[in-house]
């Protein structure tokens, strides 16, 4: 379809010469000799751009225009007058015209402003369609009662200032919580700067948060603004805020309390309005009494504490989220969209989900993409997922060894087996849940080939 142009001018001569070189570059065009028609005709076909004259025998353009951005903000105008001055073009781009030329018209100009609108146009459109993306992107799923009690907490503490320190288990969906709070509050327009806390370095922690000033250190080639200088006006989401180290939480406490700081390098100080959520996975409380993280940056924090309830709370939101994820990949992965049975979902939901949603994410993806049926059933679920039949064979094999060593390293095999697999191979993590050392779970590894 041609894009539309509106042009509304009360001298014929005028509507033929803009009619004429619209119609030859391709536009779609419409005419009206004054303002009250041109309101009736926007109601039945909305054009993408109005070329609006000032001086008009029913209603002048400026209250024209205040009409057209009330009634259909996205429309695009561009103000043309042979009487035009300053204050009335002041008043025309504070009203929200996009433009305004001044008469006798330049067919040049008229066609690069409305050209330019248009792209203007497309790029809000584009930004609009980003904007909805991430709403969807961010979007808590779910209903059972868990996940509505955290969804009415997030509802309270959105339009607030207050600070906030969410807590939950690793996949849980901390950082959608995070984003959640910043869609829904007052700073919505104004940036989340988002710092890993145990990704940075303890020596760089300063230039990272704080920023530096050129020549500051070796390869400080430029001024660099810091995590709280980007967030200034909105919000700072310190995520694995229980994995930054004892040097790191005073400088950080320090900042936070007075909301104000120097670039590494630098002598000037610089004011910040910042709201800060924080989070973490592990029991600051704990981690207070072990020594590893202070009490006064935990007080600071834990303004308003939320937790995020692990999967296992929340099993009846299972099936609409495997079916969100089944939905995202099948688009993703250009391949047709899979459904699951209902004894596959009752396997799921008596699963432990060490893993939480990131777990359950990453299962429903690899049985989209490797799975050649349409519909999942409970067979084809893998281990851990799935055991049904293994148990009672494992049971039955145990009693055919002749020693109790060869029969213990049969069970620990297959324990260790078991957890990996429960745990997507994360050594790491296999060995904290299973309270072993790294090095020493590796060697087992390492021994039963597996």
């Amino acid at each position: 379809m041609s894009d539309t142009v509106l042009i509304v001018d009360d001298e014929p001569s005028i509507i033929q010469s803009l009619r004429g070189i619209l119609a030859d570059e391709g536009f779609e065009v419409m005419t009206a000799d004054g303002g009250l028609k041109a309101l009736d005709i926007i109601k039945e076909t909305i054009p993408d751009i109005i070329l609006l004259d000032i001086w008009m025998p029913d209603i002048d353009g400026i209250e024209t225009l205040e009409r057209i951005r009330e009634l259909y903000p996205s429309v695009q105008v561009i103000m043309i007058s042979g009487h035009g001055t300053i204050e009335t073009a002041v008043k025309a781009t504070k009203l929200g015209a996009y433009d305004f030329i001044e008469k006798p018209l330049s067919l040049e100009k008229i066609l690069l402003s409305v050209n330019n609108a248009l792209k203007y146009n497309k790029l809000e459109t584009e930004l609009d369609l980003f904007k909805e993306r991430d709403r969807q992107r961010y979007h808590i799923t779910g209903h059972s009662k868990a996940i509505t009690e955290l969804k009415e907490q997030i509802k309270i503490v959105a339009p607030t200032d207050a600070w906030v320190l969410i807590v939950g288990e690793n996949g849980t969906g901390k950082e959608l919580v995070a984003h959640t709070i910043h869609r829904l509050s007052k700073r919505k327009d104004k940036p989340l700067i988002e710092v890993n806390c145990a990704a940075i370095p303890e020596d760089l922690i300063e230039s990272e948060l704080f920023g530096h000033e050129k020549g500051s250190f070796t390869g400080a080639t430029t001024m660099k603004k810091g995590k709280f200088d980007q967030a200034n006006n909105g919000m700072l989401f310190l995520d694995e805020i229980g994995d930054m180290s004892l040097k790191a939480q005073s400088k950080v406490l320090r900042i936070l309390q007075e909301q104000r700081f120097e670039r590494v390098g630098g002598n000037r100080t610089i004011k910040v309005d910042v709201r800060v959520i924080a989070a973490t996975n592990k029991n600051l409380e704990e981690e207070i009494a072990k020594g590893t993280f202070r009490d006064d940056l935990y007080f600071r924090l834990n303004v308003i504490p939320i937790r995020v309830p692990p999967l296992r709370e929340r099993v009846d939101d299972i099936q609409e989220l495997v079916n969100e994820f089944l939905d995202e990949f099948s688009i993703d992965i250009k391949k047709e969209r899979k459904f699951i049975s209902t004894e596959a979902l009752e396997l799921l939901k008596k699963y432990t989900w060490p893993g939480n949603i990131r777990e359950l994410k990453n299962l429903v993806e690899r049985m989209a993409i490797m799975y050649a049926g349409k519909v999942i059933v409970a067979k084809d679920m893998p281990p851990p997922f799935n055991t049904s039949g293994i148990e009672e064979s494992k049971l039955d094999s145990s009693f055919s060894f002749d020693s109790f060593k060869e029969a213990r390293e049969m069970f620990e095999k297959d324990f260790i087996a078991s957890k990996l697999a429960q745990f997507g191979g994360n050594i790491s993590k296999t060995a904290e849940a299973i309270g072993i050392e790294r090095s020493n779970l590796h060697k087992k590894i390492k021994a039963y080939g597996l």
